[in-house]
C-alpha cells in the first residue's frame, strides 16, 4: 500500500506523507526500509532523501541481484515473457540503443547522447555493478562467460546502488575500459532512454532478459529506439561469418556465401562494423524523420510510459 501512495518522481517523506495519512517520521522509517530491500528508488540528494515508485523491470529486478536464488529466477523467466509482450505494446521504452564509437567515428551526425564515451565524461559519479542477466544465467548453468560487472550507474542511481551495496564506485577512466571490453566481448550498449541518463547496460543476446525476448517477437528492431543500421556491399564481403558471430539480434545471416542483414532484426548497435576486416559493412543513419529524440530526462520518460499506460490524462 505505500507502495501505491508513490510516484514516477522523487518526492520528499512529507509530500507523500499527506496521501499516505501516516506521520513524516514513521513514514521515513518505512519508506527507508523498503528501499534497503530493493522495493522502492531513494534519492539521496543533498536537500534530503527522495523516494519514488520503481517499474519491476528495469528497476525492482536488478536490485536483487545480490539475493537471488533459482525460485527467484523461475519465475522470473515463466513472467517476462509477458511483460515483453505488454511493453511491445509502448512507443516508449526505458532504454535505447546507441552504436560502440568505433563503428560511427567517421560521421558527423552522431548526437552527444548517442556517444557513450562523452556519456560517461559527463559524469561525476559512477558505480559499476554485476549484471543481474549473467549472474542468473551462471546460477542455472546457462551463462554465457561475458563480462560480469557490466551495468553502470550514474548520478544517484550510483549513490543508490553504492549505498545499497549492490555496486562499486570507478573512475571515468575505468567506466571507458570497460567500454572497451564491452566491445571486444560484442555487447550491445543499451543506455536509459533520456539524453541525461542514470545508466547503461552492456548486453548479450544470450542472457539479457530485454534483447533475448525481443528476439522472439516479429520485427523486433520496430520495439528498439534505435538511429542506425547495419548495411554491407556484397561486393566487399569475403563471407568470413565473423559479423554472425558477434551480431546479438541473429540479425545477420548467409545466402550464397555472403554476409545479409535483416533489417527487421537488427538494432544498430554497430558490433559488427569493427570487426570486419575488409571494411565491407557501413552503419547507415536513418532518414531524419525516423530517427528517435529521447526525452530530456528520465522523468520525463516516465511521464510518457504512464500517458501511454493510460495512467496519466
Amino acid at each position: 500500500m505505500l507502495a501505491l501512495s508513490l510516484r514516477m518522481m522523487p518526492e520528499p517523506v512529507e509530500r507523500i506523507a499527506k496521501r499516505a495519512n501516516l506521520p513524516p517520521d514513521e513514514l521515513a522509517e518505512k519508506l527507508y526500509a523498503m528501499s534497503r530491500r530493493g522495493l522502492i528508488y531513494r534519492a539521496d540528494l543533498p536537500e534530503g532523501l527522495r523516494y519514488m515508485a520503481m517499474q519491476y523491470v528495469v528497476g525492482i529486478w536488478e536490485y536483487h541481484v545480490n539475493d537471488l536464488d533459482e525460485g527467484l529466477i523461475r519465475d522470473m523467466n515463466e513472467y517476462i515473457p509477458y511483460l515483453m509482450d505488454a511493453m511491445a505494446s509502448l512507443k516508449t521504452h526505458q532504454l535505447r540503443t546507441i552504436p560502440i564509437g568505433a563503428s560511427v567515428e567517421d560521421q558527423g551526425t552522431v548526437m552527444p547522447y548517442e556517444q557513450a564515451r562523452k556519456l560517461i565524461e559527463q559524469q561525476s559519479k559512477i558505480v559499476v555493478a554485476p549484471c543481474i542477466c549473467r549472474r542468473e544465467h551462471s546460477m542455472i548453468g546457462e551463462g554465457c562467460g561475458k563480462l560480469a560487472e557490466a551495468c553502470l550507474m550514474f548520478s544517484s542511481a550510483a549513490y543508490f546502488y553504492e549505498n545499497n551495496g549492490l555496486g562499486r564506485p570507478i573512475t571515468r577512466e575505468e567506466a571507458i575500459k570497460i567500454l572497451e571490453r564491452a566491445e571486444a566481448e560484442a555487447l550491445v550498449l543499451q543506455p536509459t532512454n533520456a539524453q541525461k541518463i542514470l545508466s547503461m547496460c552492456l548486453c548479450c543476446g544470450d542472457c539479457c532478459q530485454i534483447l533475448k525476448n525481443l528476439k522472439r517477437l516479429p520485427n523486433p528492431a520496430s520495439l528498439v529506439h534505435a538511429n542506425y543500421f547495419a548495411r554491407i556491399r556484397e561486393e566487399d564481403c569475403i563471407g568470413c561469418e565473423i559479423c554472425v558471430e558477434r551480431c546479438q539480434m541473429d540479425a545477420i545471416h548467409m545466402r550464397d556465401d555472403l554476409a545479409e542483414v535483416d533489417l527487421g532484426c537488427c538494432i544498430g548497435c554497430g558490433l559488427c562494423v569493427s570487426t570486419c576486416s575488409v571494411k565491407a559493412i557501413d552503419l547507415i543513419r536513418k532518414a531524419e524523420n525516423e530517427c528517435y529524440t529521447p526525452p530530456s530526462n528520465v522523468v520525463e520518460t516516465y511521464m510518457r510510459i504512464a500517458q501511454e499506460r493510460g495512467l496519466l490524462k
